[in-house]
């Protein structure tokens, strides 16, 4: 098949793109050229800024596509330039949603027909891409648009610009403490971006798939403190485990003290930069902070102490997608693209946040300990 990346030159876009021209299929990926990815030879890349929608329609009018997989657009404004362009001439339209829709709920795990937050709890991120969703679903009851969701959950794998695994691979190697949140048993889940590329590739054009939503995550689940014995036991390593006591979590979520940053919460600095940071985010939010301590989905509006995962039985039936990477295998295969990309010495992360959370954890009765 003919297919458009909307983006295709990082993390999950060139996942998707190498993926797909492993399977046979024509690939032509769009962006502004900023970012440089090895692509595979023969990838076709058209250049230009999606913002500039008048020149992105005018463009894709005189393209054709099977499918368009949009992992790049984030609001209606992104996407309607695709729309205009394509419709009544595209076999598929897949858009990359997000899990950070869902409400906070005990009833698990947390599938396609549970309740979206659309609350003040919830960010412009996930009420965008609630909009998007519902106006093309709009569109495929309405005029037979052709469009799915693909709906990505704590994406994990080589090439992440988050800091979350790389800063743990960091935090490891260094022999720093790692603080878990209350006693440990808090349940998580990531899926693998090499997984997540499957599943879009694997939905193409098939029309079970239309007019829906999927969630894309990994095949099983883990606790808190069960997400650093596997990082540990991979990195052969005995981690200092320290237990942030509940009513401290509970303190710093409802901002009854504030952490502070020295540098951007922008993924690491490249080692040997010496000069102060730029726009220091001082003020970014305990629970963002926290966040890149132990990952966790959407932490406003699901809270320090709750299980997050989710169903994938719907891609399982209607198209029979499975994943392959168990979360030991994920973070296996990352842990060796991070050694083999130099990460390991390249990355410098800033601790000011941890080492201020750390001092306050073992000035408490106990100190952290389980």
């Amino acid at each position: 098949m003919k297919v458009l990346v909307m983006g295709g030159t990082r993390f999950n876009g060139l996942a998707l793109v190498r993926d797909l021209w492993e399977h046979g299929h024509e690939v032509t990926t769009f962006n502004r050229g900023v970012t440089e990815a090895h692509l595979p030879k023969g990838v076709r890349r058209l250049l230009g800024d999606r913002t500039d929608r008048s020149a992105l329609t005018e463009m894709m009018k005189k393209e054709d596509f099977d499918v368009v997989q949009d992992i790049s657009g984030y609001t209606r404004d992104d996407v309607q330039p695709l729309f205009d362009a394509f419709k009544g001439r595209i076999g598929h339209y897949i858009f990359a949603g997000s899990t950070v829709i869902y409400a906070d709920t005990d009833i698990l795990p947390i599938r396609e027909t549970s309740t979206l937050d659309e609350g003040p709890k919830q960010g412009d991120y996930g009420k965008n891409k609630i909009a998007v969703e519902r106006w093309l679903f709009g569109e495929h009851r309405e005029n037979g648009f052709p469009a799915s969701v693909m709906s990505f959950s704590m994406v994990f794998g080589p090439n992440n610009g988050q800091e979350r695994e790389q800063r743990m691979f960091a935090r490891l190697l260094a022999g720093r403490p790692v603080m878990i949140p209350g006693d440990g048993t808090a349940v998580g889940q990531i899926g693998h971006v090499e997984d997540e590329a499957t599943a879009l590739r694997m939905m193409m054009r098939n029309s079970n798939t239309f007019g829906k939503r999927y969630n894309i995550t990994g095949k099983d689940q883990y606790t808190d403190e069960g997400y650093v014995d596997v990082f540990a036991d991979i990195l052969g390593v005995t981690p200092q485990k320290v237990f942030i006591p509940d009513q401290l979590m509970d303190d710093m979520w409802d901002d009854k003290f504030r952490l502070e940053r020295a540098t951007p919460a922008a993924s690491a600095r490249p080692a040997g930069s010496t000069g102060p940071a730029q726009n220091p985010q001082t003020q970014q939010s305990n629970i963002s902070l926290m966040n890149s301590i132990i990952q966790r989905l959407n932490p406003q509006i699901h809270r320090w102490n709750k299980n997050v995962y989710f169903s994938i039985d719907a891609m399982r039936e209607d198209f029979g997608f499975t994943p392959k990477y168990t979360f030991h295998t994920a973070v296996e295969q990352t842990y060796e693209w991070y050694l083999r990309e130099g990460r390991d010495k390249s990355n410098v992360y800033d601790w000011s946040f941890e080492d201020q959370l750390l001092e306050k954890v073992r000035s408490m009765p106990g100190g952290g300990a389980k």
